[in-house]
């Protein structure tokens, strides 16, 4: 866990307990909103109850929170701030109503099953609106993600070594899950890195050598356009994440305009409210440019979210970069409170490649 400069031992998550604990976090947020409006987005993946993570043979990097966590979160987000849609920032940006102060956003990404299964009654039952960024090309397809299921083939193959030549990697596979999730985590990592040709090349080779096809798999699934038009009618927003979650700037240009455009036109279609804002998959730095930025204005979005963390000061709003918070598993009521109140001290850090 990463500390805060200066504070030697004490870790964001002892600090925040201690902030939490002594009663300093509700004078602290009246302060920051004294000197700052700002609109708080918190980004999360996957709302789950793993009984035993040894036996999740996906990327538990991507579960945000439990059923229990994520109740708790969504109370203090009502109790404490004013959750509002999307539509509310884009109408206050183009001369509508002001935000309320202690404005915040709930948003997810990819478009998990469990999103509509275990989040979505939660979200409906207490009245928070939320934001669901879907890859459209993976709806109604019961087909896992590829970084998912290139996370699952490591975990769960029987071969003793990972070779991809073209990476430089040769590295032992040992028995033991939790090794096994730290090699996967390292080439999720170098994958990243790569463009898109090569992304998908590996992939595929390990998937023919492994004799592991993409297959559904019911604890990696997306949802359906039933449970999107559900969601919808019953208040949620649904947003772009690309066709196949595919890092936008590592695409070629001709690829990567059909991949904002494409995703935006099927969503139109089979839903009733125009989508506006789109997600970039993956979201770190290298997986937007100005580029990708010109595309989306040119499709027709009115704003476009990074996975970078941060807020968003109103006043010099960048709605095409809009940073967000990640909401991890980890983090208890404590540490999502004083991240809430004050994210320059208790968001997590910085990272290139995201989900």
């Amino acid at each position: 866990m990463a500390r805060l400069p200066g504070t030697g031992l004490v870790t964001r998550h002892a600090l925040a307990r201690l902030s939490h604990a002594v009663g300093v976090l509700p004078a602290a947020q009246r302060v920051r909103a004294a000197w700052l409006r700002d609109v708080r987005i918190f980004a999360y993946h996957r709302v789950l109850d793993i009984p035993d993570d040894d036996a999740f043979m996906f990327d538990l990097a991507l579960v945000s929170a439990s059923v229990r966590q994520f109740r708790e979160q969504m109370l203090l987000l009502r109790r404490k701030f004013q959750p509002v849609r999307f539509q509310d920032l884009i109408a206050a940006l183009q001369g509508g109503p002001a935000l309320p102060r202690h404005a915040v956003i709930v948003s997810f990404d990819d478009g998990y099953d469990d999103n509509y299964r275990l989040a979505f009654p939660v979200l409906r039952e207490l009245g928070v609106p939320a934001m669901f960024f879907v890859a459209t090309g993976h709806i109604d397809s019961g087909a896992p993600y590829a970084y998912d299921w290139l996370v699952h083939m490591v975990c769960v193959t029987a071969a003793d070594r990972l070779v991809i030549a073209q990476l430089g990697i040769n590295w032992a596979l040992p028995a033991g899950i939790e090794t096994r999730r730290v090699l996967a985590a390292a080439l999720l990592d170098r994958i990243k890195r790569c463009d898109d040709a090569l992304q998908s090349a590996v992939i595929s080779q390990l998937q023919l050598e492994w004799d592991m096809p993409r297959t559904p798999h019911p604890d990696c699934r997306p949802m359906s356009w039933e449970q999107l038009r559900e969601m919808e009618a019953d208040g949620m927003e649904i947003g772009s994440h690309g066709v196949n979650h595919r890092m936008l700037a590592k695409l070629l240009p001709g690829a990567m305009e059909n991949e904002v455009a494409c995703s935006k036109a099927a969503l139109d279609s089979n839903l009733d409210i125009p989508v506006s804002v789109l997600a970039y998959p993956v979201g770190g730095s290298d997986a937007y440019d100005q580029l990708t930025i010109d595309a989306a204005k040119r499709a027709g979005y009115s704003a476009a979210c990074s996975y970078i963390p941060g807020t968003n000061a109103l006043v010099r709003i960048a709605p095409y970069m809009l940073r967000r918070l990640a909401v991890e598993r980890e983090m208890d009521i404590a540490w999502f409170d004083a991240m809430a109140t004050l994210p320059e001290l208790f968001a997590y850090p910085a990272r290139k490649h995201a989900d």
